[in-house]
């Protein structure tokens, strides 16, 4: 029987936290971002809800994840505990990028907020803003930089173009994966903002969506594949700490 590796003892570990924060927001209060909606409005009981949240949790973005990670180790990329990867690398340059990233939010948003009369993004109350934090970190990261960039570029890479060109696909990909990342939050800006197509949208406020969702998403698909999966969670995760809690707070 084959050992399990201790990356994939560590994948198991985050999708198994990410399933019980994700369980655990359901039950916290989500201010602007959710409407605080009485028992009885709510499509299932509190408990169901955070049971289906985590059975989704744990089977897609668990399942999409392990064959990223898998599609990751074929394409060479740092392992998740990659022994030619220190702890500096994997942790601490992470969140020093991370926090960096955050404090860019914060001003790109008090400048580009300027241009449009919403006033600026609103942020998760405390401590569901914690949470939100390391459930994004974990889960954003699964979908978008370990299983979207790994696939398409194992796709692309690998199989259309036999093993050619993998860094130049490397960086096209990642700016898709940005993009797609930016615009998966479209839908929740339109229901922050009460728009109803996306045409209302102001261009400054779509173009700090994309600024700085796609930012971040270039930092954490360079580390993804420079230092492993933990340095792009740590990134996002330490970027959202700076952005939601601590300026959330301010």
């Amino acid at each position: 029987m084959e050992k399990i590796s201790l990356s994939i003892k560590i994948y198991i570990g985050l999708i198994i936290a990410l399933v019980i924060l994700g369980a655990i927001n359901v039950f916290l209060p989500q201010g602007s971002f959710l409407p605080n909606l009485p028992e009885q409005e709510l499509p299932a009981s509190r408990p169901v809800l955070a049971l289906v949240n985590a059975a989704i949790m744990l089977i897609l973005y668990g399942g999409l994840g392990f064959l990223g990670l898998r599609l990751s180790q074929k394409l060479g990329f740092a392992d998740i505990w990659d022994l030619g990867v220190s702890n500096k690398q994997r942790f601490l340059i992470p969140a020093l990028v991370g926090i960096a990233i955050g404090v860019f939010f914060i001003f790109a948003d008090a400048f580009l907020s300027q241009f449009y009369k919403l006033g600026p993004l609103p942020h998760p109350p405390f401590p569901t803003s914690l949470l939100a934090s390391a459930t994004a970190g974990i889960g954003e990261e699964v979908i978008f930089r370990l299983f979207f960039i790994s696939f398409w570029v194992w796709l692309i890479s690998c199989v259309i173009l036999k093993n050619r060109w993998q860094n130049q696909i490397f960086w096209a990909v990642a700016i898709f994966s940005g993009l797609a990342f930016a615009f998966g939050h479209i839908p929740s800006v339109m229901i922050l903002f009460g728009f109803n197509t996306i045409i209302e949208i102001p261009f400054a406020l779509m173009t700090e969506i994309i600024l700085l969702n796609g930012i971040l998403s270039l930092f954490a698909a360079y580390y993804f594949r420079k230092f492993g999966f933990l340095a792009a969670v740590g990134i996002h995760f330490w970027a959202d700490i700076v952005w939601h809690v601590i300026w959330g707070v301010i």
